[in-house]
């Protein structure tokens, strides 16, 4: 059969319906993104070369400009991405964009009023997160500054090393609105330091209010010390198959109960939901069980537990995702229907633990909590509105009706070892959340302000702070970050004869760190503590210092970076007499004739001793006795001092050996 051409009436006709309707849109690739730490108006460190990172699609070619300059990278097979851009000077502000090669805007991501300046890293617990806000003077002290800046890294723990931080963040310029948020500490030593250098200067605070020190450090470092090698194991264990990990910790606990307690096995049943606590008896928890009125519990020590259940929808039991209980003290062990689900071991800690998926169900469910007593009374000690149920959107269903209690072990002293991964004493948890996301991100300084908590094992912390500092250097790629220590402040009982000092000895082991690293300083802040209150307010002070130990260290300045520090004990007839380096213009004694705080110690027995201050020694006078083998200063929790330079330094705490 022939068949013939279309005549041109039909090809124009064929020609106008293809045209009526639109050719196919070929889909536009996502546009690169940025890390969480470049957001808006951000600092990059001045004269190093600058590291920029973020995610695209695997395999992606990103181009990133940034002052005029332009620079590749390429994604991996996990979508990440990183591009080195050459040092800069300061200067700004400038625009940050990153797009996939050949695309058009569509594809590309910007951040505006980014500044090349310089970039501290401030961290530690409570007295570094210490907000500005809440410090002396505070209500009329924060002028806007548009070349300060800063950002405070969002509270996250995990068991692995994480390529980007958890949660956003957002830099902030200084302004009398935004300055109140920012760490006391980091403010005042930056606003003090970028009057001076006159550049932009922006400071990124990363802190976790009670934590060790062991939580900052990685997990590689703190794995070389043998005493942390098993908990290190447990955390890898937990990033890679979470439910073993949980179940090897649930099976700790049970070891350590059927070591402690003889009715331990016979109680595994009282955390099942099928267990019958009819018979129990019911209380509403508001506080510790020793205030709650109830005969049984006001001198009782020891364990008890508690039982509470709440009836779930099919959608609440889908949504449901975490537990939250307020504050325990001290020790507890927490189930959901059976499953344990978390434990903790600080009694001010809020627990908050996550539930797997499917452990809540439509219907009863019932929550178990097995506590172990502590200093502070025992039990749920928090208030019945802090207690619920949290869902995926963000909803809380309450906790707060009655739950069964029934006492059980009574016993005094006893502590169980928490999980490597129980926030505040964790190991390795905020290095990998809160300073490992940050690796590539250059800066001028890290300022170190934490130790209270470590106060239980001081003679640790000098192993402890150097590896941190190691680690941190190796992390940032800085061989030689300079680090400023903020030694220990009073707080704490008061000293009315010589005796030994946990807080003494951790400031000893501060400074012989510092002593020790030719990259660091100390910064001391004995003299403005507050031995009722573990947070002093003072933090202008320690700013300060901070910024002038940083101008010595950081910026070469030819000062000495902190006061008056004891360089050698010697013999001098019937007298011991202390030389200080760093005197400022000669030694003060406020206040009175003499310094105070100085003891003369024959082995273990230590007494106080009168000194004359002048010039850069201190005399003690007829303390040169038979058998004298060292000399304390300020060794004490809260020690009163007086002993300051000219340039109204107060001397550092020191032990010292007598020549």
């Amino acid at each position: 059969m022939k068949t013939s051409s279309p005549g041109p009436l039909a090809g124009m006709a064929a020609l106008l319906f293809a045209s009526s309707f639109p050719a196919p849109v070929l889909a536009q690739p996502a546009a690169p993104a940025f890390a969480a730490i470049f957001s808006d108006h951000a600092v990059l460190q001045r004269g190093e070369p600058l590291s920029v990172w973020g995610t695209a699609s695997p395999g992606q070619v990103v181009t990133v400009r940034l002052a005029g300059k332009a620079v590749e990278g390429r994604a991996d097979a996990d979508g990440r991405w990183r591009a080195a851009l050459p040092a800069m000077a300061a200067g700004g502000p400038h625009t940050l964009s990153v797009a996939a090669a050949g695309s058009g805007a569509a594809a590309e991501s910007t951040r505006s009023d980014i500044m090349i300046g310089d970039v501290y890293l401030c961290s530690g617990q409570s007295n570094m997160a210490y907000p500005a806000r809440l410090s002396t003077g505070a209500w009329s002290d924060f002028p806007a500054n548009p070349d300060l800046r800063f950002v405070n890294v969002q509270l996250v723990s995990e068991a692995a090393v994480q390529h980007d931080l958890k949660r956003p963040v957002e830099w902030k310029v200084i302004s009398p609105k935004t300055a109140g948020e920012a760490s006391a500490a980091c403010y005042y030593m930056a606003r003090a330091l970028q009057q001076r250098q006159k550049v932009a200067v922006g400071f990124i605070s990363s802190s976790w209010g009670g934590t060790t020190i062991q939580g900052w450090i990685g997990a590689s470092s703190l794995k070389t010390l043998p005493a942390y090698a098993k908990g290190i194991a447990a955390l890898a264990d937990m990033a890679s198959t979470p439910s073993r990990a949980m179940a090897d910790e649930a099976r700790r606990h049970e070891q350590w109960w059927d070591a402690h307690d003889p009715q331990a096995k016979a109680q595994r049943a009282w955390s099942s939901p099928a267990f019958d606590d009819s018979a129990w008896p019911s209380m509403t928890p508001k506080g510790s069980w020793k205030d709650a009125g109830i005969a049984a519990l006001a001198d009782f020590d020891g364990a008890a537990w508690f039982r509470t259940s709440v009836v779930l929808g099919e959608a609440q039991a889908q949504a449901a995702n975490a537990v939250q209980l307020g504050p325990i003290d001290t020790y507890d062990s927490t189930w959901v229907n059976g499953v344990r689900v978390g434990g903790g071991s600080t009694a001010w800690v809020w627990r908050d633990y996550a539930v797997p998926r499917g452990v809540f169900k439509a219907g009863r469910n019932v929550i178990a909590v097995h506590v172990l007593g502590g200093g502070a009374g025992g039990g749920l000690t928090g208030q019945p509105e802090q207690r619920g149920i949290r869902t995926a959107d963000g909803q809380v269903i309450a906790l707060s009706g009655p739950w069964k209690y029934q006492p059980g072990l009574r016993a005094r002293g006893l502590s169980i070892l928490p999980a490597p991964w129980d926030v505040p004493t964790s190991l390795a948890n905020l290095h990998n959340a809160m300073i490992a996301p940050l690796a590539g991100y250059k800066f001028k300084l890290a300022a170190w302000y934490q130790g209270e908590s470590n106060t239980g094992a001081p003679q640790e912390y000098e192993t402890l702070l150097a590896l941190l500092m190691a680690d941190w250097r190796k992390t940032f790629g800085q061989p030689e970050l300079p680090f400023l220590v903020v030694q220990l402040s009073a707080f704490g009982s008061v000293a009315t004869n010589p005796g030994p000092s946990n807080w003494a000895q951790l400031r000893e082991a501060q400074a012989r760190v510092v002593r020790n690293d030719r990259h660091a300083a100390l910064v001391v802040s004995i003299d403005v503590g507050d031995r009722t209150d573990v947070h002093p307010a003072q933090k202008a002070v320690v700013g300060e210092r901070l910024a002038r130990a940083a101008r010595a260290l950081a910026y070469g300045e030819a000062i000495a970076p902190g006061g008056p520090e004891a360089a050698e004990v010697t013999r001098a007839g019937d007298d011991l007499v202390v030389k200080f380096r760093n005197a400022g213009g000669g030694l003060r004694s406020y206040s009175a004739g003499q310094a105070i705080g100085f003891e003369t110690c024959t082995g273990a027995l230590c007494q106080y001793a009168p000194a004359l201050a002048q010039g850069d020694t201190v005399t003690l006078k007829g303390a040169n006795q038979p058998g004298a083998t060292h000399v304390r200063y300020a060794w004490a929790d809260a020690p009163y001092v007086n002993l300051f330079s000219a340039e109204d330094l107060p001397a550092a705490p020191f032990e010292m050996a007598i020549k």
